[in-house]
């Protein structure tokens, strides 16, 4: 296939995702919805409401125009190769954390292997299915794997700090990429709209704030009133019946009374000050700063610890979410790694 028949294939799926999500019928589409309904009986962390948003958020992404202007950037996509056996290991802490590297394996023409996580496997293994139903050369690129990845040249593997190591353990003679655990922070300069605090509640909230891209650390300015933001947040309330989230919020607050530490608690959210980045779910950390410039500088020294800052002048409030098909992981540029290793075939 030549790049264009790959855009036109996603650009198809996603407009096929769209319509079905938007209730039109499209039989490439049949049993998405019931899929997307039924992903809390297989892991309920991920609520109907969770994983259409993740979905439509991945759906909206993949237009003509947005797959055109990413992959514009690589003039090697252009060329015929010998494809790359590339393994991708792909996490399950939010819905769909594996599409963009299942995504830019295909779309660079390469042949993808993917060990799906146990907690998110059903939904990608349906969208790969729609995929070839769009473009039936697809099959031949695509393999799931439930045990060990085997027969590979390329491996990338998301997880945790501790699989990590594992991961490099076993991976580490293969050209690779291996992403550990990474958090988010929001920059709050006390000029912000009420929309936008209002929408920096997304960026906390959506997926139980499991996803790196969820903020889990704010900075504000001294003697910022952090009740008039949270007020902002009511619409977030709901969260506390979900039984999974609730006992995490439980379990928290009854650390910080026993250790007898300053929080404060919304009924919904515990807020705490303190200097790390990564908060327990259902907690969100905040710190002072006295100056926004010292304030940017300091993050830059933390920026392998980061993987999205929101705020003025970064990324926009409630788009945390919402990546481009460019933003990538870490900030490590998939396509030029798959491209690097594939040029003129030869690994």
């Amino acid at each position: 296939m030549k790049i264009q028949e790959r855009i036109d294939a996603f650009a198809e799926l996603g407009a096929v995702i769209r319509n079905s999500i938007s209730a039109e019928e499209d039989k490439k589409a049949s049993g998405l919805a019931e899929i997307i309904q039924n992903q809390h009986l297989l892991n309920p962390w991920f609520t109907p409401e969770n994983v259409t948003a993740a979905t439509e958020a991945i759906a909206c992404e993949l237009t003509p125009e947005n797959l055109a202007k990413w992959t514009n950037s690589y003039p090697q996509l252009q060329h015929e190769i010998k494809p790359l056996r590339a393994g991708i290991i792909m996490a399950g802490n939010i819905p769909l954390a594996g599409f963009h590297d299942f995504l830019s394996v295909l779309i660079s023409g390469n042949h993808l292997i993917a060990k799906t996580s146990s907690k998110d496997s059903e939904l990608i293994v349906k969208i790969a299915g729609m995929l070839c139903s769009i473009e039936p050369r697809f099959m031949e690129y695509i393999e799931f794997t439930e045990g060990q990845l085997r027969n590979f040249d390329v491996v990338i593997a998301t997880g945790s700090n501790n699989s990590s190591r594992y991961f490099d353990q076993y991976f580490g003679r293969y050209p690779n990429i291996i992403r550990k655990n990474r958090n988010s922070i929001a920059i709050i300069e006390g000029n912000e709209t009420g929309a936008e605090l209002k929408n920096l509640g997304y960026d906390i909230f959506l997926y139980f704030g499991l996803g790196c891209r969820n903020i889990s650390k704010i900075f504000i300015p001294e003697g910022y009133d952090l009740k008039s933001m949270v007020s902002k947040w009511e619409s977030f309330t709901g969260l506390i019946n979900h039984v999974k989230y609730a006992n995490n919020y439980d379990f928290s607050k009854a650390v910080y009374i026993v250790n007898k530490e300053n929080f404060i608690d919304t009924g919904y959210l515990l807020l705490k000050e303190e200097k790390g980045l990564h908060s327990p779910v259902a907690v969100l950390y905040y710190e002072y700063y006295k100056s926004v410039s010292a304030l940017i500088t300091e993050t830059e020294t933390l920026k392998d610890k980061i993987q999205c800052l929101v705020g003025h002048g970064h990324v926009p409030f409630g788009m945390a979410q919402s990546p481009h098909l460019w933003d990538y992981a870490d900030g490590i540029d998939t396509l030029e790694f798959l491209s690097k290793k594939n040029k003129a075939g030869i690994l």
